[in-house]
């Protein structure tokens, strides 16, 4: 059973020391149902008064995966890991979790296997989703706990992308908002109904052609980098979907290669850099 430690500073009541480190009344029900409270290795209600000094243990219940994940041996490239998170560096054309289409052999079965092998008594939770067909950083915590205290903070999550044309402005900020189009249940569009959405870029490099660019998003809507991009007059190079065919490339050429965070236990500053992918590299642009 895995256990978070503090080690508590100012008097206060347990319940009352326990929300202000993040833990929601939610979890709180499910640790007092199936884990413990512990105060200098004592059980103890929520109720109780602790005093500075103290030492108190949240003991978080087990948990067990859904009948429809089904743990697969893959070559998982893992960027960090410690007792809480898992981050790996996902391959383009792999669903993060199982869909209609793609039932099985997602991420999230992969990162299972990898804590089975393990041994872990929890399941992975998906924090952060990339598109099937965008690589790069994907962030899983290790029980569900921690996916609600890492959602409490900030992540700053940077992209790298190839675009059509020749982007003219060194940076730019896009602000359209984005709905679902009218004419799909997978596409989104820029809409006066949509939900605000902000990105920002940076123009990199050219190849007379193509543009290179970091992008960093301020929100987080379903495609929108890709369809931000596409509204401004340079969608992605490989997104069919939001820009043109392309016979040689059959993803969009986008990855998510740093992601930077504060860990919600350690309260240390994680910052994560993966590798170029060899399909931005592929094309003379980097």
């Amino acid at each position: 059973m895995k256990a978070i430690q503090y080690k508590v500073t100012l008097s206060m009541t347990l319940k009352e020391f326990l929300y202000d480190k993040g833990i929601s009344r939610k979890s709180l029900s499910a640790i007092k149902q199936n884990g413990a409270l512990l105060v200098n290795s004592e059980n103890m209600t929520v109720r109780s008064l602790i005093q500075e000094g103290d030492k108190v243990t949240v003991c978080l219940p087990n948990e067990l995966p859904s009948h429809n994940l089904k743990p697969f041996k893959m070559d998982l490239k893992v960027l960090f890991e410690d007792e809480w998170f898992i981050i790996v560096s996902k391959p383009a054309l792999i669903n993060i979790a199982p869909s209609r289409e793609h039932p099985h052999h997602s991420l999230v079965e992969a990162v299972l296997y990898h804590m089975n092998k393990n041994e872990e008594q929890t399941i992975p939770h998906i924090v952060t989703r990339l598109d099937r067909g965008t690589s790069g950083i994907v962030i899983f915590a290790k029980h569900q706990l921690l996916h609600h205290m890492i959602s409490k903070t900030t992540l700053n999550k940077y992209y790298l992308a190839i675009v059509h044309g020749i982007v003219k402005q060194k940076y730019g900020q896009i602000e359209a908002p984005i709905g679902r189009a009218k004419h799909s249940i997978i596409e989104r569009e820029v809409s006066e109904e949509g939900k605000f959405a902000h990105t920002e870029y940076e123009y990199l490099k050219d190849d007379k052609r193509n543009s290179l660019l970091k992008l960093k998003l301020l929100t987080g809507r379903t495609h929108q980098i890709r369809v931000h991009l596409a509204h401004i007059g340079h969608p992605i190079v490989g997104d069919s979907l939001y820009g043109y065919e392309n016979k040689e490339i059959c993803h969009q050429l986008l990855q998510c290669y740093n992601v930077e965070f504060k860990h919600p236990i350690t309260m240390e500053k994680i910052n994560i850099i993966d590798e170029i992918h060899y399909h931005l590299e592929g094309i003379g642009m980097l």
